[in-house]
């Protein structure tokens, strides 16, 4: 261990505590085990590390048989987000799809056994809900993983979500604080800006916050925006007038009176990386009032851990970083960790909570909105599906599938597909691309499925010059249904999680209520 001129037990301990890393592999590396052994309190999953609910709740359980009380976390939102089932696709429609239908009954039901399945695997923090506002339909990076553009439908499903979720024993970690819904850059590559006034944010992006403090949300997640009426400087996440002067300054004094674990956006985000460092990033969140430092989506090694480690003790020993201020956020982390470990204790005296297998499909039926024209017939034989796929955001993944040519197999046998990218059409120009799916469809009918249509121009030309050539085309929207409806019959699923397309090809296929 690297020994720093002042550094005592306590402070390394208290540095490693605050951090929230990610490692390869699904089994723990011996590194992490020994750091856990020496003060690291949170551990963080993503989709690399889970191949199964078994295999993760062994993992948990090889962490746990090191430190009873760690908090492992995971990005779990459902719907396209998904890590639990990152190999398949959510059983749990995502939010835009529970915004739809507007049952806060159903959201609370969704999350909460969105929660149960996460706590019998030992999962005990979710990086979840996203509380975002999506005033911004261009947004690339929120999207359907919001609720809606109302504030106040957002701000009770939000609350519904954690309420849900924390009822069956796992705590919500409500993002993206100040809120990055009008945002038009995805913070992951570069630093977004909104530029809306004072009284904008807080009627529209604190609305959810709010909301989910007071339905008693355990963690606030916060972005990597910039938002010059509260900072014009720094981002949210290295700001102490948007941590600790907005979330948690007392109601009285215009703040939202936060007094739970705030935890960073993954700190190797271009947003802070790019400009601050990784480490230099993590000693000015924690000393503008974050609590605990989420990195190992992509920097995922024992290294990485060491040098955050030292760059926080260094910053203490040198005067920079007050060491009350860090005693603090690695208390904060231990005491949610203490509520976690109580709340599964209760599970293992009997406090449990009902299995609801079929929550999620229910919902996402729900989410559907169909319209259906004169030129619609029923289909007779299995079809061909063109799916014209956007380049996934880096929340999303490019590891989970999509779309629902698997699923309507099931029910139409020997459906064909084809997949169709940008660079296709780039490459081939519209007219030869649409040549091509046509020549491919030959004479069957064409379930044509898009995600975000209105913010791809390619898509939307390659989905014109079809419906052109052949208007009996089923049309299914499986991101955020901006464009008006079109085809003889089109399907909006408000989100691209299995379940969603599931629902959808049950319409295609006639088996649907409204099919």
């Amino acid at each position: 261990m690297t020994t720093l001129t002042g550094a005592t037990g306590t402070l390394v301990r208290n540095a490693l505590a605050v951090l929230q890393p990610g490692f390869t592999g699904t089994t723990a590396p011996d590194w992490l085990l020994r750091r856990l052994e020496e003060g690291l309190t949170s551990v963080g999953l993503f989709g690399r590390n889970i191949t199964s609910p078994a295999q993760l709740a062994a993992l948990t359980a090889q962490l746990r048989g090191v430190q009873p009380e760690v908090l492992v976390a995971i990005d779990e939102e459902g719907g396209d987000v998904t890590r639990l089932e990152a190999r398949t696709g959510s059983s749990f429609p995502g939010n835009l799809a529970l915004g739809a239908v507007d049952d806060t009954g159903l959201t609370r039901a969704v999350a909460r056994e969105l929660g149960r399945r996460l706590a019998e695997c030992g999962v005990n923090l979710n990086w979840a809900p996203s509380a975002d506002v999506n005033s911004n339909p261009d947004n690339p990076v929120i999207g359907v993983r919001s609720f809606g553009a109302d504030p106040e439908l957002v701000a009770r499903h939000t609350a519904a979500w954690v309420e849900g979720l924390q009822s069956a024993g796992v705590a919500a970690c409500t993002k993206h604080f100040p809120g990055h819904g009008d945002t038009s850059v995805d913070s992951h590559h570069a630093l977004p800006r909104i530029d809306a006034d004072a009284d904008t944010l807080h009627e529209r992006e604190l609305v959810p916050f709010r909301a989910a403090i007071a339905a008693g949300s355990r963690c606030v997640m916060s972005a990597h925006i910039l938002l010059p009426a509260l900072d014009p400087g720094l981002p949210g996440t290295l700001s102490p007038a948007v941590l600790n002067g907005l979330l948690r300054a007392p109601r009285r004094e215009g703040g939202l009176g936060f007094d739970g674990l705030i935890v960073t956006d993954g700190m190797e985000m271009k947003a802070v990386a790019a400009a601050y460092g990784v480490e230099r990033g993590s000693v000015m969140a924690v000393a503008a009032g974050a609590d605990a430092i989420c990195v190992g989506g992509g920097l995922a090694d024992e290294g990485t851990v060491l040098r955050l480690r030292d760059a926080l003790v260094r910053a203490v020993v040198e005067g920079e970083l007050p060491e009350e201020r860090l005693a603090d956020a690695a208390d904060r982390v231990r005491a949610l960790a203490r509520w976690a470990a109580d709340r599964a204790a209760a599970r293992r005296n009997g406090e449990t909570v009902p299995p609801n297998p079929g929550i999620g499909l229910a919902a996402a039926r729900r989410a559907l909105r169909i319209t259906a024209t004169e030129a619609h017939t029923p289909l007779t034989g299995a079809p061909y599906v063109a799916a014209f796929t956007p380049v996934a955001n880096i929340a999303v993944g490019d590891e989970t599938p999509w779309g629902l040519a698997a699923e309507l197999e099931e029910f139409l046998p020997g459906t064909a597909t084809g997949s169709w990218g940008r660079e296709q059409a780039a490459q081939a120009g519209t007219e030869a691309l649409v040549e091509r799916v046509l020549a491919e469809a030959a004479d069957r009918r064409i379930v044509a499925v898009v995600r975000d249509v209105h913010r791809h121009p390619w898509m939307a030309d390659a989905l014109d010059a079809l419906l052109s050539a052949r208007p009996d085309t089923v049309v299914v929207e499986m991101g955020l249904p901006q464009a008006p409806p079109s085809g003889a019959l089109h399907i909006a699923t408000h989100g691209a999680a299995r379940v969603c397309g599931r629902a959808a090809a049950e319409v295609v296929a006639g088996l649907g209520a409204d099919g």
